[in-house]
């Protein structure tokens, strides 16, 4: 394998889930030469490609399909933030959420969504049809969360995405 191939793995394995633009941005290579070594380390399975919410992410071929499928979720600021909350909690409503990490209620339930299709979270409801979010697997969740790392420009993407979410629901 080359320098840049093993520098490309070493990233991928230091950080699982990382998408392209971070790979080309961490490394300070051009997209090219992280297209044309990711092709080499995907055809010998030293890395594992998954597409998910728009962004192709790579992982260390050792990740299962729920977990590939959690890390790129938990890259999401918002989505972190969320989950912590929970499993802090172990239970919380969607509203009590929205309001402790001050972000829209629809932006909670649109991240929710998410979690349910990757069997992060359960909803609950009660006698009186209410609604309460519950970890499915707290401490898998918690192990894959030490793992997340994000980047300075992975952060201000997803503040970005939350000061348009407040100006919008204004």
């Amino acid at each position: 394998m080359t320098d840049q191939g093993t520098r490309i793995r070493r990233r991928v394995d230091s950080k699982p889930g990382v998408h392209f633009n971070a790979l080309v941005r961490g490394l300070d290579l051009a997209p090219g030469q992280v297209q044309y070594h990711l092709r080499g380390l995907l055809a010998d399975d030293r890395v594992v490609r998954e597409q998910l919410y728009g962004k192709t992410h790579y992982y260390p071929p050792e990740y299962d399909d729920w977990e590939r499928a959690a890390l790129a979720l938990l890259r999401r600021e918002t989505v972190r933030d969320l989950l912590l909350t929970l499993l802090e909690r172990e239970r919380a409503r969607p509203a009590d959420l929205a309001e402790e990490l001050d972000v829209a209620r629809s932006t909670v339930e649109w991240h929710v969504g998410h979690l349910q299709e990757q069997d992060l979270v359960e909803k609950r409801r009660d006698d009186r049809n209410r609604v309460t979010l519950v970890p499915t697997h707290p401490q898998r969740t918690t192990r894959l969360l030490a793992a997340i790392e994000p980047s300075l420009p992975e952060r201000m993407v997803d503040r970005f995405t939350r000061l348009v979410d407040d100006l919008l629901a204004e």
